[in-house]
């Protein structure tokens, strides 16, 4: 559990701040009107990087969690070894 704690809370709080980074800077600055590329902003760069982050957070916790499930799966078999005390 604490391995599990240890990937979760990090990506978590990456994630939510990543995520609410956008509207904030969009209200109340204005760091993202200025061009990227040609006449995209960098409001237009910062939501496609969401979508980006977001996918790839999914495909890490998706490996990850396998792993866990794989460890959670070996600690229920050494349970049923061992049989009831």
């Amino acid at each position: 559990m604490q391995e599990k704690k240890r990937f979760i809370i990090p990506l978590t709080i990456f994630f939510l701040l990543f995520y609410f980074s956008l509207p904030i800077l969009a209200s109340y600055t204005t760091i993202l009107n200025n061009p990227a590329i040609g006449s995209i902003t960098w409001a237009w760069v910062f939501a496609i990087a969401q979508f980006i982050m977001t996918w790839v957070l999914c495909i890490l916790y998706v490996k990850k969690a396998a792993q866990f499930d794989k460890k959670a799966e070996a600690i229920l078999a050494e349970f049923e070894e061992e049989g009831p005390r």
